[in-house]
């Protein structure tokens, strides 16, 4: 799969959080940033993402992104 995006951070999956439609993912990149993305339940399941799994976060955007 090619992706567009530059940012791409690698990272432990460190909680999966779902809800009714939507899940909560959040990955420790092990340099003092933690990611929590937003996606639907389907793509959990469909990539099969599971705490402790090796997972990037693959981040596309137009402009600045800032870490707290």
């Amino acid at each position: 799969m090619k992706l567009s995006a530059r940012n791409q951070l690698q990272g432990k999956i460190v909680e999966v959080a779902k809800g009714p439609t939507t899940s909560h993912v959040r990955v420790d990149n092990g340099g003092g940033i933690m990611i929590t993305s937003s996606i639907t339940n389907v793509a959990v399941d469909e990539l099969v993402l599971r705490v402790g799994d090796i997972a990037y976060a693959v981040i596309k955007a137009s402009g600045t992104i800032y870490f707290t």
